[in-house]
């Protein structure tokens, strides 16, 4: 630690000579990967690197000019990596990507951090960005989300991004349903959960698999039907992908890909009761938006697994796709439905209340876009997770908050 802190200390003055007498906390950090430190120990030594940078920042720059002099030898002349890594397969500068937030609530500093890193990206290759809401779950929405959302999209990404909302894209699900059900690659299943269970549990195919072509658009129509003497009701019928019974893993087997649900949506109202899950929507506005790169939280490996199996089928090219670990903060939740509870209790004044890690109110206390930008950029694309707390967070934002 002894010797990290005199490295840090004459990269801090390098930095700082550098740039008009004031050092900054990230490059510092990418520096000392030069020197050995591990992604994975920037959380044990960023508060001593935070209060060198401070230490440093606070010389006259003919101070830090005599300083470095007698460090200089400290200083690895390794070149060290500036901005963001490059992104494999990319062909004419052709980026495309999004962000897909679900219409639950606004947006935190937690989808800052993930968002931020694609957008950069887009800005490196002049692409194209998607902010694309989902919103196909009825059950899951909170009215006030789309315009928040969009608000702070437009804050956040320089008001160039592309919104879109799933709801409104429904009759290009069904089409691509009916295109995977030609191709018998999906089938209408009517086994009650407690039966697929069973079947998942013994890798046993489920009897509704070995219907024709013709018997499966038969049922399709019937789960789209809103005549109430011939259709299926709600919970008596889904749409699965027919993947592999046998397969390892018990969450690949024949999965979901969209359920009826006749309550009442907040934008299109009853026009629908057939509603695609996340894994259909995503894959095809992935294909329609020509998506050419992904970068998701790594819990989201799984879904990715299932939409390359739809890529596939429908002999499309998979975008490329990277993975990112988890921020987890011992003391601060992130829970949009708990954000609401308070505000309905009056703990919070409402969304914009400084206790609340919400952008609206991030933006209140002063916070600048390029603040999140260049915190996603000094973590990189790297899977694995960061536990920190709420303190610690807020120092390295506010260290990037220039």
């Amino acid at each position: 630690m002894k010797n990290l802190e005199k490295k840090a200390h004459a990269y801090a003055l390098k930095n700082a000579v550098s740039y008009d007498g004031k050092a900054k906390v990230g490059s510092v950090i990418s520096s000392l990967f030069n020197e050995g430190l591990k992604k994975s120990e920037v959380k044990k030594y960023s508060k001593k690197v935070l209060e060198i940078v401070k230490e440093v920042n606070s010389l006259s720059i003919e101070k830090q000019k005599k300083e470095f002099e007698n460090l200089k030898d400290k200083v690895s002349e390794r070149k060290t990596r500036e901005g963001l890594e490059e992104l494999p397969n990319v062909k004419r500068k052709k980026v495309i990507m999004r962000f897909a937030p679900s219409a639950s609530g606004p947006l935190h500093m937690g989808h800052a951090m993930t968002a931020s890193l694609s957008y950069l990206y887009v800005k490196k290759y002049r692409g194209k960005f998607y902010v694309r809401i989902e919103d196909t779950n009825p059950e899951n929405i909170y009215p006030l989300s789309y315009k928040m959302i969009e608000k702070d999209s437009k804050w956040l990404f320089e008001n160039a991004a592309e919104i879109v909302i799933q709801s409104s894209r429904m009759n290009l699900y069904y089409k691509y349903t009916e295109k995977l059900l030609r191709k018998k690659a999906v089938y209408v299943c009517t086994c009650s959960q407690k039966a697929f269970e069973e079947y998942v549990k013994t890798k046993t195919n489920c009897p509704c698999r070995n219907h024709n072509v013709k018997e499966n658009l038969e049922r399709w129509k019937k789960m789209l039907s809103f005549d109430s003497k011939n259709n299926f009701k709600q919970g008596e019928s889904v749409l699965r992908f027919k993947s592999n019974m046998k397969d390892k893993n018990p969450a690949m087997r024949d999965f979901p890909l969209a359920r009826i649900n006749t309550k009442k949506h907040y934008l299109q109202k009853s026009k629908y009761r057939v509603w695609p899950l996340m894994n259909l929507a995503v894959t095809v506005d992935d294909i329609e938006m020509k998506i050419t790169h992904i970068i998701r939280a790594k819990d989201h490996m799984d879904n990715a697994k299932r939409q390359e199996m739809i890529y596939k089928t429908l002999g499309k090219k998979l975008p490329w796709t990277g993975f990112l670990g988890m921020f987890k903060f011992k003391d601060m939740d992130l829970s949009t439905r708990k954000f609401k509870q308070g505000i309905k209790e009056g703990k919070y004044s409402g969304w914009n209340d400084k206790k609340l890690p919400t952008l609206a109110s991030l933006k209140k206390q002063g916070y600048k876009p390029d603040a999140f930008w260049k915190f996603a950029e000094q973590i990189g694309l790297s899977e694995s997770d960061k536990v920190i707390d709420k303190k610690e967070f807020f120092l390295l934002l506010d260290s990037f908050n220039k």
